[in-house]
């Protein structure tokens, strides 16, 4: 930003604006039995719990976390482990008046404490990593790329970034790649589909991966989705498809319209041939939605989605709200994580063996929280 909810419910209930939650509010949930990210049918009993909190910006100055992505089962031994989170920065606080998509960082996150065990990934501008950030386990990171160069330049893309284990560049991705500002991994033992949301024209694209001798782009990408309004954005720079949650049970892919301020699925979304315009929409909510930016699948089957709060859909009375809602349209709940608009971007599901954890970026304190509820 320009400062620079089927089952049981997996958010808390407020319906209106509610400042960042604090310990109180926090502790109240655990007893009140809220789990976040629980099985549903599974009865668990809650237990207060004391939030992980971190700062994301590193030691050059990176600020304004975008992308969050956990690191799975499987991932080859490197200097990230399985269950570790990495977290990509979108502003630059070095930068002549903080200047947005000069960030160039991937940072490691412990889940246990929420701190920094150090970089994943340093580039050099401009790059502009967006919540376009995802990893597979045959062991790459992909990383999409949003920048200007000044506050007065055109808004740019260097593409989809890959990464090897270690965060060595292995390849950018360029072609279906306009301005990537989601992503989804649907991952095969050696290869993979990479659904991209791409913000600069309008569209979703399916780009086939091949982890075979190394890693390869099978053929050409194909366009999924369509239509999608997008543009420029005073508060958030550039706004347009965003999120995406991929069920592959069901082949459909989820798509948050950031500017159409909607939820779309997209049918069929692994062997399409053809673009099904912006698909059918599954949540329309003038009341709850304010630019869905960040999107998950919640392990009760609803879906969360985060509120960016773009200058055409803000409202300052509920500010950086996460709303859950079914996939059949119907609201649950929402809650606040900032009390400052904008702040919102960025969700994860974050299961381990000894918890259900959820984790959020906080945009405008360039921070990231995980709440943990024992099993």
């Amino acid at each position: 930003m320009a400062h620079i909810r089927n089952g049981r419910s997996v958010l808390p209930s407020t319906e209106k604006a509610n400042p960042r939650p604090g310990l109180k509010h926090l502790l109240r949930m655990a007893l009140a039995g809220i789990v976040i990210g629980a099985v549903p049918g599974v009865a668990r009993a809650a237990r207060p719990f004391l939030p992980a909190q971190g700062s994301t910006s590193p030691a050059n100055g990176d600020l304004n976390p975008y992308g969050l992505a956990l690191v799975p089962p499987g991932f080859p031994s490197s200097t990230v482990k399985p269950g570790q989170l990495l977290v990509s920065n979108f502003n630059n606080s070095a930068a002549a008046g903080n200047i947005q998509g000069e960030g160039t960082t991937i940072v490691v996150i412990n889940p246990a404490n929420g701190q920094q065990t150090g970089l994943f990934f340093q580039g050099t501008v401009p790059i502009g990593f967006t919540n376009a950030l995802g990893i597979a386990r045959a062991g790459f990171v992909f990383a999409g790329s949003v920048f200007t160069t000044s506050s007065s330049s055109p808004v740019g893309s260097r593409g989809l970034l890959v990464l090897d284990a270690n965060g060595h560049p292995v390849t950018v991705i360029t072609q279906g790649t306009d301005g990537p500002w989601g992503l989804a991994i649907h991952e095969d033992s050696d290869s993979a589909q990479l659904f991209v949301a791409n913000v600069l024209n309008g569209t979703v694209t399916r780009i086939a991966v091949s982890f075979k001798g190394g890693f390869s782009v099978v053929g050409a990408p194909t366009t999924i989705a369509s239509g999608y309004a997008f543009g420029l954005d005073s508060a958030g720079l550039v706004v347009g498809p965003a999120g995406l949650a991929y069920d592959a049970s069901a082949d459909v892919l989820y798509v948050a319209a950031e500017d159409d301020n909607e939820i779309f699925a997209i049918p069929n979304a692994s062997t399409a041939t053809a673009t099904a315009g912006k698909g059918t929409l599954v949540y329309a909510d003038q009341t709850h939605l304010h630019g869905p930016l960040g999107l998950i699948i919640a392990p009760n089957g609803n879906l969360i989605t985060a509120n960016a709060d773009p200058a055409a859909h803000v409202d300052p009375t509920q500010p950086s709200e996460l709303v859950e809602f079914t996939t059949g349209g119907a609201f649950v709940r929402q809650f606040s994580i900032d009390p400052n608009n904008g702040s919102a971007f960025a969700i994860l599901n974050v299961p381990t063996a000894t918890a259900n954890e959820f984790a959020y970026v906080d945009d405008f304190s360039s921070s990231i929280n995980i709440i943990n509820f024992a099993k």
